[in-house]
């Protein structure tokens, strides 16, 4: 069912240029959408894609305005502005409130009403699903955990005993939640002993965890994420540590053990940070940067080598390890230019 351009406006703080009574029902991009299509100009990389789309309305900055051909909704945030009226235009199936034959629910386990069960699908004892929440086909919840009104847990999604996932939270399929930690002990004759991990994993409200995402338990504190972290896929957090509210992560990211992470972060993709470690607020760290000391200024951080020629990466790759005994010979000849001009205190 389709929106009017007034509605759309009028609920998302928009200012309307063109006609209100036309209808959207599905969003597109410039260059693909046709007639009821909403569209969007966030990045001025497509900007020459304006000129001649078809859409029948986009969103934009009052800057592009001009430009465009067709009805527009002016944002001073397009790009949030549209993410909006996505999600309105594109809702999630309803769901089939039920547990469907082939899933099974231990007997003192607890499923709120309007929530649905898939087939497949295991909630363990004394665990307790909220109201109007998805389990998908194959998720399995562990005994004790809770899981809270109006999330979704997509298929396959593991959570091992007592984690606990917040409201409005999404899960996507693959990912495991409360594994043990990479905990383990050393003994004189080089053998190991693992450490065990007694914590759980603690998710707060509004939390998205990408596809094939593992997050480990604690070892006797708890694994915290606050509210509305975002974890795109392929995302590793270790035991204990904290990721503050409103935090992101891109793909093949990790944070080690006991490491806190503060709020408003922006982690890219591929970003390694060791352990034991305290990120500020508000930071942002380049995708490929390894963070091995703590980061307590807020600010933008970054630090990865290009990829470049092989036979010219390796002449320089040779170089890297020499530039300590440069660094070191520079400063004999500095200290020694010094003494013969009788400049050296």
């Amino acid at each position: 069912m389709g929106v009017t351009l007034a509605t759309l406006a009028v609920r998302h703080n928009c200012e309307l240029r063109g006609d209100p009574a036309v209808v959207i029902d599905h969003v597109a991009t410039l260059a693909a959408a046709g007639p009821g299509a909403l569209a969007f100009l966030a990045n001025p990389q497509y900007r020459s894609q304006l000129g001649a789309t078809r859409a029948a309305a986009v969103v934009l900055a009052g800057a592009d305005a001009d430009a465009c051909p067709v009805a527009c909704l002016v944002s001073t945030n397009p790009y949030l502005s549209y993410a909006e009226m996505a999600a309105e235009l594109h809702p999630p199936a309803p769901l089939r409130p039920g547990v469907a034959p082939g899933a099974w629910v231990a007997a003192d386990a607890r499923i709120g009403e309007g929530t649905q069960v898939d087939p497949g699908a295991v909630i363990g004892a004394g665990a307790l699903v909220g109201a109007r929440a998805y389990i998908g086909a194959g998720a399995v919840i562990g005994a004790g955990c809770a899981v809270g009104d109006d999330s979704r847990l997509m298929a396959r999604v593991t959570l091992y005993d007592g984690v606990r996932v917040g409201r409005r939270c999404l899960v996507h399929s693959g990912a495991v939640i409360g594994a043990d930690g990479f905990g383990i002990a050393r003994d004189e004759d080089g053998r190991w002993t693992k450490v065990p991990q007694l914590g759980s994993v603690v998710i707060g409200d509004d939390v998205e965890i990408g596809a094939n995402t593992t997050i480990d338990r604690g070892a006797i504190e708890d694994t915290v994420l606050g509210d509305g972290v975002k974890l795109d896929n392929q995302i590793q957090i270790g035991h204990n540590a904290v990721l503050g509210p409103h935090t992101v992560m891109a793909a093949f990211s990790g944070v080690a053990g006991s490491t806190r992470v503060g709020a408003r972060c922006i982690i890219g993709a591929d970003v390694g940070i060791g352990g034991h470690l305290t990120i500020a607020d508000d930071v942002v760290i380049g995708g490929g940067a390894h963070v091995a000391s703590s980061v307590h200024e807020r600010g933008v951080y970054g630090g990865v080598i290009p990829a470049d020629e092989v036979r010219r990466w390796r002449r320089n790759a040779a170089r890297f390890s020499q530039l300590d005994d440069l660094a070191r010979r520079l400063q004999r000849l500095e200290k020694a230019a010094r003494e013969a001009d009788g400049s050296d205190t």
